[in-house]
């Protein structure tokens, strides 16, 4: 099934032809990017876009020049939960111009079709459109490129590897129950398998303070990821609560870390911290 791309989704200012080839423009656009980093998981359902767009945004808030790809090409939610959705781009000389939010450059497909639209793409038509989200989107200098994998160790993660040799890392995130634990393992040995360091693992929905007494109620254990990685050997880089406004917010396009009265927020920030240590920024 052929899948176009909603024309009325996208505003032509200029037209130039192009002049190089696409690795030659990956090439020069990964040169402009000081750090590549891939926040990925072993399965969904675990909050893996939640912390890509608060992580983005709260490293913007710190100062740094920051883009998100969405790379989950046939589920991509970035839009909606950064307040982008429904916006179109603008295409100038050959070349996509990302949306912006909270300081944020954005390029996702959900920015370039009809929402409702589903890709029933294979591999192959991801792997193209990934790469033409580097090699045709005009990201400019940025200090942190942040890469929102979809689930699992596939077609999608392994492109970001072969086309991204000198990427920083991968952030993994996890909740605590043994269930999301075991992909997690599948995560750290994907990475090593492929040479791609971790910079660390992420237990979301870690507990929920209780409305009435506000004692933390752990819905699904907490702990797991930390004794995890300590078993791994790899870096833990703190755990976030589920937090019904959090929730709230991203669904209304509000990353929770704009609000200084967050739980979600509050814990998220010496994550933020941790990670520009590991990558040096």
């Amino acid at each position: 099934m052929e899948v176009k791309i909603d024309p009325s989704k996208i505003k032509i200012e200029s037209s130039k032809p192009p002049m190089v080839s696409q690795d030659m423009a990956i090439k020069s656009t990964l040169s402009k990017i000081k750090k590549k980093i891939a926040v990925m998981s072993g399965k969904g359902g675990v909050g893996k876009t939640t912390v890509s767009v608060n992580l983005a945004v709260a490293l913007a808030q710190s100062g740094l020049k920051v883009g998100i790809l969405d790379a989950d090409i046939t589920g991509p939610n970035i839009p909606l939960m950064i307040g982008l959705e429904g916006e179109s781009v603008t295409v100038q000389d050959q070349k996509i111009i990302p949306g912006e939010k909270y300081g944020v450059k954005v390029v996702s497909m959900e920015l370039l079709v009809n929402a409702r639209t589903p890709l029933i793409w294979r591999g192959p038509l991801k792997v193209a459109a990934i790469k033409q989200f580097l090699s045709d989107v005009y990201w400019g200098d940025l200090d942190v490129l942040v890469i929102d994998l979809p689930p699992g160790t596939s077609d999608e993660p392994l492109s970001i590897i072969q086309i991204i040799p000198e990427i920083a890392g991968a952030v993994i995130v996890a909740t605590p129950q043994e269930v999301a634990l075991l992909d997690v393992k599948k995560a750290v040995e994907f990475a090593k398998r492929t040479n791609m360091p971790i910079l660390g693992v992420i237990e979301n929905m870690s507990s929920i303070p209780c409305p009435h007494c506000g004692k933390e109620i752990d819905i699904f254990g907490k702990g797991g990821a930390k004794h995890l990685a300590e078993e791994l050997g790899i870096p833990f880089l703190g755990d976030i609560p589920l937090d019904v406004e959090a929730r709230k917010m991203g669904d209304q396009g509000k990353p929770p870390v704009t609000v200084s009265d967050s739980p979600f927020g509050t814990a998220f920030q010496p994550i933020v911290q941790k990670l520009r240590q590991q990558i040096g920024l």
